[in-house]
């Protein structure tokens, strides 16, 4: 069953059926038994398979100066992961600074959690700890609202990087994993996985799928939310690299460069375009839904009523959240062989263009989940 909904919001966002690491130690425990097989201590990364955690079992580590130097390099100024080449977008502070604001924008428009998932992670049968992943989980603000709205079940955070979140709930555990070599150690494992703007670093995203479909429960959800790396006009049609011009607005310029280097390292960038035919046709899903979310890139809309200025307000907050996204996307590009004179402009017209919100455009966000079938 396919489900679609109407945004009772807003015009602009249209629902349619998405310590400073300077420290030495920083030690991160893991919440109660879950009844998995065992694993090793998650302080080890899983770039090399032979490393990897054979599931979410409890543990603690500490995020010492040698776990720091293995799991991050600086380029271009920013420190970026050191086990993957395909994602190449910082995993710094700032980051994740750019990353927690991100999350308070996405929950007033797409609202907290999908439906579903406060009565699959509902405290219901005795004897069984419910069970929620993130995969690519940043700077891990979906997770943690999770691990803290439903402190009765196990949530793991996966990331290149460990999370450095000091106040960590007891009952969410971090891991280092890289998720293109597979989540076989998970099969089974879940009620709710959950991965958001990772395109950028999968190789397979629809492989991804499968793998994430495998370590669901029966009746488990799955939850994804991508962008397709592309800016649209006030039209809501793609500005594509064909129809560049003079008038081509800065911001998508520079979004479409953003667009080939995440394609020519390995990334997926057009995978939100795809989620709803991969998910609605998979053999072992049901009842899923697509919602569709458009944001202004900047407060463009004139007008005093209320929706023109909710409109301008969410536009606001994604107009902040790509002039930071500016920033991070440096590392990228000059790493990518693009002139740095030429990136310089680029960043520079986007952001006097948002700043001044002189183009009437759109970011594209997608949303699909579904559910694990019983059999």
């Amino acid at each position: 069953m396919q489900v679609y909904a109407d945004c009772p919001m807003s015009s602009n966002i249209d629902l349619l059926d998405e310590d400073d690491m300077e420290s030495e130690v920083c030690s991160v425990a893991s919440g109660p038994s879950i009844h998995f097989a065992p694993s090793v201590a998650t302080s080890a990364t899983s770039h090399d398979w032979e490393m990897r955690s054979a599931s979410p079992a409890p543990s603690m580590y500490s995020v010492t100066s040698s776990l720091r130097a293995a799991s991050y390099r600086h380029e271009f100024g920013r420190g970026i992961n050191n086990y993957s080449e395909v994602y190449r977008l910082p995993a710094d502070d700032e980051e994740f600074e750019r990353l927690d604001h991100q999350h308070l924008m996405f929950m007033e428009v797409m609202g907290k959690y999908p439906p579903p998932l406060p009565e699959i992670l509902a405290d219901d049968t005795p004897g069984v700890t419910k069970t929620c992943v993130d995969l690519g989980c940043g700077s891990g603000s979906w997770i943690l609202d999770v691990a803290r709205d439903f402190p009765h079940c196990s949530a793991v955070a996966v990331d290149l990087v460990p999370m450095q979140d000091v106040n960590m709930p007891p009952n969410c555990r971090s891991e280092v994993d890289d998720i293109n070599l597979g989540l076989q150690h998970f099969y089974g494992a879940f009620n709710v996985a959950h991965a958001r703007l990772v395109a950028s670093g999968i190789r397979d995203y629809k492989g991804l799928i499968d793998e994430m479909v495998q370590t669901l429960r029966p009746r488990g959800l799955i939850q994804l939310v991508e962008f397709d790396f592309r800016v649209y006009d006030v039209n809501k049609k793609p500005i594509m690299p064909s129809q560049l011009d003079e008038e081509t607005p800065w911001v998508a310029r520079w979004m479409n460069m953003v667009n080939i280097a995440v394609e020519q390292r390995g990334g997926e960038p057009d995978a939100a375009n795809h989620l709803h035919h991969w998910l609605s046709t998979h053999p072992n899903l049901e009842e899923t839904v697509y919602r569709e979310f458009w944001f202004q890139t900047g407060p463009w809309k004139h007008g005093n009523d209320p929706y023109t200025a909710r409109d301008n307000r969410i536009g606001a907050m994604m107009r902040d959240d790509i002039l930071a996204f500016l920033k991070s996307g440096r590392p990228l590009l000059l790493s990518n062989g693009l002139d740095i004179a030429m990136v310089d402009e680029l960043e520079a017209n986007a952001e006097r263009e948002l700043i001044d919100a002189g183009a009437q455009t759109y970011i594209r966000v997608q949303n699909v989940y579904a559910r694990r079938r019983a059999y």
